[in-house]
Protein backbone atom coordinates (compact mmCIF):
# COMPACT_ATOMS: atom_id res chain seq x y z
CA UNK A 1 0.00 0.00 0.00
CA UNK A 2 1.42 3.36 -1.03
CA UNK A 3 2.05 5.98 1.59
CA UNK A 4 0.12 9.22 1.38
CA UNK A 5 2.24 12.07 0.10
CA UNK A 6 1.26 15.65 0.91
CA UNK A 7 2.50 19.10 0.06
CA UNK A 8 1.59 22.62 1.11
CA UNK A 9 0.62 24.86 -1.81
CA UNK A 10 -0.39 28.53 -1.95
CA UNK A 11 -3.88 28.84 -3.42
CA UNK A 12 -3.08 32.31 -4.75
CA UNK A 13 0.15 31.80 -6.71
CA UNK A 14 0.78 28.04 -6.63
CA UNK A 15 4.07 28.11 -4.68
CA UNK A 16 4.82 24.79 -2.95
CA UNK A 17 6.35 24.43 0.55
CA UNK A 18 7.48 21.34 2.52
CA UNK A 19 5.53 22.46 5.60
CA UNK A 20 2.79 24.90 6.52
CA UNK A 21 3.52 28.56 7.13
CA UNK A 22 1.28 31.56 7.60
CA UNK A 23 2.64 33.81 4.84
CA UNK A 24 3.51 32.89 1.27
CA UNK A 25 7.02 34.11 0.46
CA UNK A 26 6.26 34.18 -3.28
CA UNK A 27 3.18 36.42 -3.40
CA UNK A 28 3.11 37.86 0.12
CA UNK A 29 -0.44 36.73 0.91
CA UNK A 30 -1.43 35.44 4.35
CA UNK A 31 -3.34 32.23 5.15
CA UNK A 32 -3.40 30.99 1.55
CA UNK A 33 -1.19 27.90 2.07
CA UNK A 34 -3.23 24.70 2.24
CA UNK A 35 -2.21 21.08 2.70
CA UNK A 36 -2.91 18.97 -0.39
CA UNK A 37 -2.65 15.22 -0.95
CA UNK A 38 -0.76 14.36 -4.11
CA UNK A 39 -0.70 10.62 -3.46
CA UNK A 40 -3.02 8.12 -1.83
CA UNK A 41 -4.03 4.56 -1.29
CA UNK A 42 -3.94 2.38 -4.37
CA UNK A 43 -1.31 4.25 -6.31
CA UNK A 44 2.14 5.70 -5.85
CA UNK A 45 3.80 8.87 -7.09
CA UNK A 46 6.83 6.87 -8.15
CA UNK A 47 6.16 5.32 -11.55
CA UNK A 48 7.72 1.94 -12.30
CA UNK A 49 11.05 2.17 -14.05
CA UNK A 50 11.04 1.43 -17.75
CA UNK A 51 13.50 1.87 -20.51
CA UNK A 52 12.88 4.92 -22.68
CA UNK A 53 12.92 4.87 -26.44
CA UNK A 54 15.23 6.98 -28.53
CA UNK A 55 13.84 10.15 -30.05
CA UNK A 56 14.62 11.37 -33.56
CA UNK A 57 16.45 14.68 -34.01
CA UNK A 58 16.09 16.77 -37.18
CA UNK A 59 17.62 19.96 -38.49
CA UNK A 60 16.19 23.44 -38.43
CA UNK A 61 15.46 23.37 -42.15
CA UNK A 62 12.75 21.23 -43.67
CA UNK A 63 9.17 21.22 -44.84
CA UNK A 64 6.79 23.19 -42.67
CA UNK A 65 3.15 22.41 -42.14
CA UNK A 66 1.04 25.48 -42.83
CA UNK A 67 -1.25 26.56 -40.01
CA UNK A 68 -4.88 26.22 -41.04
CA UNK A 69 -6.77 28.65 -38.88
CA UNK A 70 -10.46 28.52 -38.08
CA UNK A 71 -12.06 31.93 -38.48
CA UNK A 72 -14.76 32.72 -35.94
CA UNK A 73 -16.45 35.55 -37.91
CA UNK A 74 -15.67 37.76 -34.89
CA UNK A 75 -12.93 39.94 -36.33
CA UNK A 76 -11.75 41.37 -33.01
CA UNK A 77 -11.20 37.90 -31.55
CA UNK A 78 -9.48 36.68 -34.72
CA UNK A 79 -7.17 39.71 -34.57
CA UNK A 80 -6.18 39.03 -30.96
CA UNK A 81 -5.58 35.31 -31.66
CA UNK A 82 -3.30 36.13 -34.60
CA UNK A 83 -5.76 35.67 -37.48
CA UNK A 84 -8.02 32.88 -36.24
CA UNK A 85 -8.04 29.77 -34.07
CA UNK A 86 -5.30 27.18 -34.58
CA UNK A 87 -6.53 23.55 -34.29
CA UNK A 88 -5.06 21.86 -31.24
CA UNK A 89 -4.33 25.15 -29.49
CA UNK A 90 -5.36 25.93 -25.92
CA UNK A 91 -6.58 29.43 -25.00
CA UNK A 92 -6.89 30.63 -21.40
CA UNK A 93 -9.37 33.49 -20.89
CA UNK A 94 -9.29 35.45 -17.63
CA UNK A 95 -11.18 38.46 -16.34
CA UNK A 96 -13.06 39.96 -13.42
CA UNK A 97 -16.39 38.41 -12.38
CA UNK A 98 -19.28 39.70 -14.48
CA UNK A 99 -17.05 41.30 -17.11
CA UNK A 100 -18.55 39.19 -19.92
CA UNK A 101 -16.30 36.13 -20.36
CA UNK A 102 -19.19 33.66 -20.57
CA UNK A 103 -21.13 35.97 -22.87
CA UNK A 104 -18.18 36.32 -25.24
CA UNK A 105 -17.46 32.59 -25.40
CA UNK A 106 -21.13 31.73 -25.92
CA UNK A 107 -21.18 34.14 -28.85
CA UNK A 108 -17.95 32.59 -30.16
CA UNK A 109 -19.35 29.06 -30.00
CA UNK A 110 -22.58 30.14 -31.70
CA UNK A 111 -20.68 31.98 -34.43
CA UNK A 112 -18.44 29.00 -35.18
CA UNK A 113 -21.32 26.51 -35.09
CA UNK A 114 -23.14 28.66 -37.67
CA UNK A 115 -20.33 28.49 -40.24
CA UNK A 116 -21.16 26.84 -43.60
CA UNK A 117 -19.26 23.61 -42.87
CA UNK A 118 -21.02 23.31 -39.45
CA UNK A 119 -18.03 22.56 -37.17
CA UNK A 120 -19.02 20.97 -33.86
CA UNK A 121 -18.80 23.29 -30.84
CA UNK A 122 -19.14 22.06 -27.27
CA UNK A 123 -19.89 24.45 -24.41
CA UNK A 124 -19.39 22.78 -21.00
CA UNK A 125 -20.38 24.87 -17.99
CA UNK A 126 -19.33 23.93 -14.48
CA UNK A 127 -20.72 27.08 -12.85
CA UNK A 128 -24.21 27.33 -14.34
CA UNK A 129 -27.05 24.93 -14.95
CA UNK A 130 -28.24 24.26 -18.49
CA UNK A 131 -31.35 26.41 -18.01
CA UNK A 132 -29.21 29.38 -16.96
CA UNK A 133 -27.09 29.12 -20.08
CA UNK A 134 -30.22 28.83 -22.20
CA UNK A 135 -31.60 32.03 -20.66
CA UNK A 136 -28.42 33.87 -21.69
CA UNK A 137 -28.57 32.35 -25.18
CA UNK A 138 -32.17 33.49 -25.55
CA UNK A 139 -31.26 37.01 -24.46
CA UNK A 140 -28.47 37.02 -27.05
CA UNK A 141 -30.86 35.53 -29.66
CA UNK A 142 -28.58 32.52 -30.13
CA UNK A 143 -30.94 29.78 -29.00
CA UNK A 144 -31.33 28.40 -32.56
CA UNK A 145 -27.59 27.84 -33.15
CA UNK A 146 -26.39 24.18 -33.12
CA UNK A 147 -24.16 24.42 -30.03
CA UNK A 148 -23.70 21.25 -27.94
CA UNK A 149 -24.38 22.31 -24.34
CA UNK A 150 -23.68 20.40 -21.12
CA UNK A 151 -23.25 21.04 -17.41
CA UNK A 152 -20.49 18.90 -15.89
CA UNK A 153 -17.53 19.12 -13.54
CA UNK A 154 -15.97 15.62 -13.66
CA UNK A 155 -13.05 15.69 -16.09
CA UNK A 156 -13.21 11.94 -16.74
CA UNK A 157 -16.82 12.23 -17.90
CA UNK A 158 -15.92 15.16 -20.16
CA UNK A 159 -12.99 13.30 -21.70
CA UNK A 160 -15.07 10.16 -22.29
CA UNK A 161 -17.75 12.23 -24.05
CA UNK A 162 -15.30 14.18 -26.23
CA UNK A 163 -13.42 11.06 -27.27
CA UNK A 164 -16.36 9.97 -29.45
CA UNK A 165 -17.03 13.42 -30.90
CA UNK A 166 -15.65 15.37 -33.85
CA UNK A 167 -15.28 18.55 -31.86
CA UNK A 168 -13.70 21.62 -33.46
CA UNK A 169 -14.02 23.93 -30.44
CA UNK A 170 -14.52 23.05 -26.77
CA UNK A 171 -15.21 25.65 -24.08
CA UNK A 172 -14.69 24.85 -20.38
CA UNK A 173 -16.34 27.42 -18.10
CA UNK A 174 -14.48 27.41 -15.79
CA UNK A 175 -11.34 25.39 -15.06
CA UNK A 176 -11.64 26.15 -11.32
CA UNK A 177 -14.86 24.10 -11.14
CA UNK A 178 -13.39 20.93 -12.68
CA UNK A 179 -12.10 18.04 -10.58
CA UNK A 180 -10.42 14.62 -10.80
CA UNK A 181 -11.15 11.81 -8.35
CA UNK A 182 -7.47 10.85 -8.12
CA UNK A 183 -6.54 14.23 -6.64
CA UNK A 184 -7.54 14.53 -3.00
CA UNK A 185 -8.26 18.26 -3.03
CA UNK A 186 -11.30 20.45 -3.43
CA UNK A 187 -12.15 21.88 -6.88
CA UNK A 188 -10.28 25.10 -7.50
CA UNK A 189 -7.21 24.12 -5.51
CA UNK A 190 -3.77 24.27 -7.07
CA UNK A 191 -3.47 20.51 -7.45
CA UNK A 192 -6.93 20.12 -9.00
CA UNK A 193 -6.53 23.00 -11.46
CA UNK A 194 -3.13 21.76 -12.56
CA UNK A 195 -4.24 18.14 -12.98
CA UNK A 196 -7.54 18.94 -14.73
CA UNK A 197 -5.88 21.36 -17.12
CA UNK A 198 -3.19 18.80 -17.98
CA UNK A 199 -5.75 16.11 -18.87
CA UNK A 200 -7.87 18.47 -20.98
CA UNK A 201 -4.87 19.96 -22.79
CA UNK A 202 -3.52 16.49 -23.56
CA UNK A 203 -6.89 15.56 -25.09
CA UNK A 204 -7.04 18.77 -27.16
CA UNK A 205 -3.56 18.17 -28.59
CA UNK A 206 -4.39 14.57 -29.48
CA UNK A 207 -7.84 15.22 -30.97
CA UNK A 208 -6.89 18.50 -32.66
CA UNK A 209 -9.67 20.75 -31.39
CA UNK A 210 -9.34 24.29 -30.03
CA UNK A 211 -9.81 24.40 -26.26
CA UNK A 212 -10.97 27.49 -24.36
CA UNK A 213 -10.39 27.49 -20.60
CA UNK A 214 -12.05 30.20 -18.52
CA UNK A 215 -10.02 31.19 -15.46
CA UNK A 216 -10.95 33.23 -12.42
CA UNK A 217 -8.73 36.13 -11.39
CA UNK A 218 -7.44 37.24 -8.01
CA UNK A 219 -7.98 40.67 -6.46
CA UNK A 220 -4.67 41.76 -8.04
CA UNK A 221 -6.07 40.90 -11.49
CA UNK A 222 -3.90 37.82 -12.15
CA UNK A 223 -5.42 34.48 -13.11
CA UNK A 224 -6.11 32.50 -9.94
CA UNK A 225 -4.40 29.19 -9.29
CA UNK A 226 -0.91 28.06 -10.22
CA UNK A 227 1.15 30.28 -12.45
CA UNK A 228 2.15 27.14 -14.32
CA UNK A 229 -1.31 27.14 -15.92
CA UNK A 230 -0.30 30.12 -18.06
CA UNK A 231 2.82 28.24 -19.18
CA UNK A 232 0.82 25.14 -20.14
CA UNK A 233 -1.50 26.92 -22.59
CA UNK A 234 -0.69 28.43 -25.99
CA UNK A 235 -2.53 31.73 -25.61
CA UNK A 236 -3.51 33.82 -22.58
CA UNK A 237 -6.25 36.43 -23.04
CA UNK A 238 -7.39 38.95 -20.44
CA UNK A 239 -10.87 40.45 -20.69
CA UNK A 240 -10.65 43.95 -19.23
CA UNK A 241 -13.08 46.77 -18.63
CA UNK A 242 -14.76 48.90 -16.01
CA UNK A 243 -18.29 48.17 -14.90
CA UNK A 244 -19.17 51.83 -15.35
CA UNK A 245 -18.10 51.79 -19.01
CA UNK A 246 -19.92 50.10 -21.84
CA UNK A 247 -16.90 48.69 -23.68
CA UNK A 248 -14.53 45.79 -23.02
CA UNK A 249 -10.92 45.16 -24.01
CA UNK A 250 -9.70 41.67 -24.96
CA UNK A 251 -5.92 41.70 -24.58
CA UNK A 252 -3.41 38.98 -25.52
CA UNK A 253 -0.53 38.73 -23.04
CA UNK A 254 0.83 35.47 -24.48
CA UNK A 255 0.36 33.99 -27.93
CA UNK A 256 2.43 31.28 -29.56
CA UNK A 257 0.67 31.81 -32.88
CA UNK A 258 0.48 35.60 -33.07
CA UNK A 259 1.56 38.95 -31.66
CA UNK A 260 1.33 39.71 -27.96
CA UNK A 261 -0.24 42.89 -26.53
CA UNK A 262 -2.79 42.82 -29.36
CA UNK A 263 -6.22 44.09 -28.32
CA UNK A 264 -9.78 43.64 -29.48
CA UNK A 265 -12.46 46.14 -28.49
CA UNK A 266 -16.08 45.21 -27.80
CA UNK A 267 -19.08 47.23 -26.70
CA UNK A 268 -21.48 45.73 -24.17
CA UNK A 269 -25.08 46.11 -25.32
CA UNK A 270 -28.41 44.48 -24.49
CA UNK A 271 -27.86 41.91 -27.25
CA UNK A 272 -24.37 41.02 -25.98
CA UNK A 273 -20.91 42.10 -27.06
CA UNK A 274 -20.63 44.04 -30.31
CA UNK A 275 -17.35 44.58 -32.14
CA UNK A 276 -15.87 48.08 -32.31
CA UNK A 277 -14.05 48.59 -35.58
CA UNK A 278 -12.74 52.08 -34.72
CA UNK A 279 -11.86 52.17 -31.00
CA UNK A 280 -10.21 55.60 -31.24
CA UNK A 281 -13.52 57.20 -32.18
CA UNK A 282 -15.18 55.44 -29.24
CA UNK A 283 -12.59 56.59 -26.70
CA UNK A 284 -12.80 60.20 -27.92
CA UNK A 285 -16.59 60.30 -28.36
CA UNK A 286 -17.26 62.24 -25.12
CA UNK A 287 -14.19 64.46 -25.23
CA UNK A 288 -14.65 68.19 -24.77
CA UNK A 289 -12.15 70.47 -26.46
CA UNK A 290 -10.51 73.63 -25.08
CA UNK A 291 -10.33 72.31 -21.52
CA UNK A 292 -7.14 72.64 -19.50
CA UNK A 293 -5.52 69.43 -18.35
CA UNK A 294 -6.75 67.41 -21.33
CA UNK A 295 -4.78 66.13 -24.30
CA UNK A 296 -4.98 63.31 -26.85
CA UNK A 297 -2.32 60.60 -26.83
CA UNK A 298 -1.57 58.58 -29.97
CA UNK A 299 -0.69 55.13 -28.68
CA UNK A 300 -0.03 51.68 -30.09
CA UNK A 301 -1.76 48.57 -28.75
CA UNK A 302 -0.22 45.55 -30.43
CA UNK A 303 -0.30 46.41 -34.13
CA UNK A 304 -3.22 48.84 -33.83
CA UNK A 305 -2.87 52.61 -33.30
CA UNK A 306 -5.31 53.88 -30.68
CA UNK A 307 -6.07 57.48 -29.70
CA UNK A 308 -7.14 58.12 -26.10
CA UNK A 309 -7.71 61.19 -23.96
CA UNK A 310 -5.40 61.80 -21.00
CA UNK A 311 -6.84 64.00 -18.25
CA UNK A 312 -4.86 65.64 -15.45
CA UNK A 313 -6.06 67.77 -12.53
CA UNK A 314 -3.59 69.78 -10.44
CA UNK A 315 -4.81 71.57 -7.31
CA UNK A 316 -3.16 72.85 -4.08
CA UNK A 317 -2.95 70.28 -1.31
CA UNK A 318 -4.13 70.80 2.25
CA UNK A 319 -1.92 68.01 3.65
CA UNK A 320 1.78 67.67 4.39
CA UNK A 321 2.27 65.09 1.65
CA UNK A 322 0.52 65.69 -1.70
CA UNK A 323 -1.81 63.08 -3.14
CA UNK A 324 -1.13 61.22 -6.37
CA UNK A 325 -4.13 59.35 -7.79
CA UNK A 326 -3.71 57.46 -11.07
CA UNK A 327 -6.30 55.53 -13.09
CA UNK A 328 -5.21 53.59 -16.18
CA UNK A 329 -1.46 54.32 -16.00
CA UNK A 330 1.57 53.35 -13.93
CA UNK A 331 1.79 55.45 -10.75
CA UNK A 332 5.58 54.98 -10.61
CA UNK A 333 5.85 56.32 -14.14
CA UNK A 334 3.85 59.40 -13.12
CA UNK A 335 6.21 60.01 -10.19
CA UNK A 336 9.17 59.87 -12.56
CA UNK A 337 7.61 62.36 -14.99
CA UNK A 338 6.77 64.76 -12.14
CA UNK A 339 10.32 64.50 -10.79
CA UNK A 340 11.75 65.39 -14.21
CA UNK A 341 9.41 68.39 -14.50
CA UNK A 342 10.54 69.65 -11.06
CA UNK A 343 14.26 69.07 -11.62
CA UNK A 344 14.58 70.12 -15.28
CA UNK A 345 11.79 72.71 -15.63
CA UNK A 346 11.78 74.26 -12.14
CA UNK A 347 8.10 73.51 -11.56
CA UNK A 348 6.86 73.32 -7.96
CA UNK A 349 4.68 70.23 -7.82
CA UNK A 350 5.47 69.14 -4.25
CA UNK A 351 2.64 71.29 -2.89
CA UNK A 352 0.05 70.13 -5.42
CA UNK A 353 -2.36 67.22 -5.48
CA UNK A 354 -2.27 65.55 -8.91
CA UNK A 355 -4.97 63.32 -10.35
CA UNK A 356 -4.41 61.47 -13.63
CA UNK A 357 -7.03 59.57 -15.59
CA UNK A 358 -7.06 57.70 -18.89
CA UNK A 359 -10.55 58.48 -20.11
CA UNK A 360 -12.64 55.50 -21.13
CA UNK A 361 -11.03 52.97 -18.79
CA UNK A 362 -8.21 51.82 -21.10
CA UNK A 363 -4.97 50.80 -19.38
CA UNK A 364 -1.82 52.18 -21.01
CA UNK A 365 1.57 50.58 -20.42
CA UNK A 366 3.87 52.00 -23.08
CA UNK A 367 6.31 54.81 -22.11
CA UNK A 368 5.31 56.78 -25.21
CA UNK A 369 2.59 58.39 -23.08
CA UNK A 370 5.16 60.32 -20.97
CA UNK A 371 5.03 63.43 -23.12
CA UNK A 372 1.22 63.52 -23.20
CA UNK A 373 1.04 63.12 -19.42
CA UNK A 374 3.56 65.95 -18.90
CA UNK A 375 1.63 68.23 -21.27
CA UNK A 376 -1.65 67.48 -19.47
CA UNK A 377 -0.10 68.24 -16.06
CA UNK A 378 1.42 71.53 -17.25
CA UNK A 379 -1.84 72.49 -18.96
CA UNK A 380 -3.81 71.92 -15.77
CA UNK A 381 -1.30 73.77 -13.61
CA UNK A 382 -1.19 76.81 -15.90
CA UNK A 383 -4.94 76.59 -16.64
CA UNK A 384 -4.19 76.91 -20.36
CA UNK A 385 -5.78 74.38 -22.73
CA UNK A 386 -4.00 72.69 -25.57
CA UNK A 387 -5.40 72.94 -29.11
CA UNK A 388 -8.24 70.46 -29.48
CA UNK A 389 -6.93 69.15 -32.82
CA UNK A 390 -3.45 68.18 -31.53
CA UNK A 391 -2.11 64.71 -30.68
CA UNK A 392 0.96 64.06 -28.53
CA UNK A 393 3.36 61.15 -28.05
CA UNK A 394 6.95 60.69 -26.87
CA UNK A 395 9.06 59.19 -24.09
CA UNK A 396 10.77 61.34 -21.44
CA UNK A 397 14.26 60.50 -20.11
CA UNK A 398 15.62 61.39 -16.68
CA UNK A 399 17.90 64.03 -18.16
CA UNK A 400 14.89 65.77 -19.68
CA UNK A 401 15.34 64.60 -23.27
CA UNK A 402 12.38 63.51 -25.39
CA UNK A 403 13.14 60.06 -26.81
CA UNK A 404 11.83 58.63 -30.05
CA UNK A 405 9.16 55.91 -30.01
CA UNK A 406 8.24 53.19 -32.48
CA UNK A 407 5.64 53.30 -35.27
CA UNK A 408 5.40 57.07 -35.36
CA UNK A 409 4.01 57.08 -38.89
CA UNK A 410 1.14 54.77 -37.92
CA UNK A 411 0.23 57.05 -35.01
CA UNK A 412 0.15 60.11 -37.25
CA UNK A 413 -1.96 58.38 -39.90
CA UNK A 414 -4.55 57.33 -37.34
CA UNK A 415 -4.69 60.88 -35.96
CA UNK A 416 -5.06 62.36 -39.42
CA UNK A 417 -7.84 59.91 -40.24
CA UNK A 418 -9.81 61.20 -37.25
CA UNK A 419 -9.37 64.84 -38.25
CA UNK A 420 -6.43 66.01 -36.13
CA UNK A 421 -4.43 68.82 -37.72
CA UNK A 422 -1.21 68.91 -35.69
CA UNK A 423 1.07 66.66 -33.63
CA UNK A 424 3.65 67.21 -30.89
CA UNK A 425 6.31 64.50 -31.06
CA UNK A 426 10.01 63.79 -30.40
CA UNK A 427 12.59 65.50 -32.56
CA UNK A 428 14.43 63.47 -35.22
CA UNK A 429 11.85 60.70 -35.05
CA UNK A 430 11.91 60.37 -38.84
CA UNK A 431 15.56 61.20 -39.33
CA UNK A 432 16.11 58.05 -41.42
CA UNK A 433 12.67 58.00 -43.01
CA UNK A 434 12.01 60.85 -45.40
CA UNK A 435 8.61 59.53 -46.55
CA UNK A 436 6.70 60.40 -43.41
CA UNK A 437 4.92 63.54 -44.50
CA UNK A 438 1.20 63.65 -43.68
CA UNK A 439 -0.77 66.06 -45.87
CA UNK A 440 -2.47 68.98 -44.11
CA UNK A 441 -0.87 68.08 -40.76
CA UNK A 442 1.54 70.33 -38.84
CA UNK A 443 4.37 68.57 -36.99
CA UNK A 444 5.99 70.17 -33.92
CA UNK A 445 9.16 68.43 -32.78
CA UNK A 446 10.35 68.78 -29.18
CA UNK A 447 13.76 67.60 -28.01
CA UNK A 448 13.71 68.61 -24.33
CA UNK A 449 11.09 68.99 -21.60
CA UNK A 450 12.11 72.60 -21.01
CA UNK A 451 10.35 73.50 -24.22
CA UNK A 452 7.10 72.15 -22.80
CA UNK A 453 6.81 75.06 -20.39
CA UNK A 454 7.55 77.54 -23.17
CA UNK A 455 4.69 76.04 -25.15
CA UNK A 456 2.19 77.55 -22.67
CA UNK A 457 3.87 80.95 -22.37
Amino acid sequence: MAKKVTEFACQNCGAVYPKWQGKCDACGEWNTIVEEHIGGEGFSNIAPRKKGKEIEFVGLTGEETALTRLHTNIKELDRVCGGGLVPGSVILVGGDPGIGKSTLLLQVSASIASLPDKPECYYISGEEAIDQVRIRAKRLKLEQTPVHLASATEVKDIIASLEKSKAAVVIIDSIQTMYLDEVESTPGSVAQVRACAYELIKLAKRKGFTLFLVGHVTKQGAIAGPRVLEHMVDTVLYFEGERGHHFRILRAVKNRYGATDEIGVFEMQDQGLVEVENPSALFLAERQGNVSGSCVFAGIEGSRPVLVEIQALVCPTSYASPKRAVVGWDSNRLSMVLAVLEARCGMNLSSQDIYLNIAGGLKITEPAADLAVAMAVISSMTNKPLPADTVIFGEIGLSGEIRAVSQGNARLKEAHKLGFKSAIMPANLFKKDKNHSIPDMSIYEIGNVQRLVNWFN
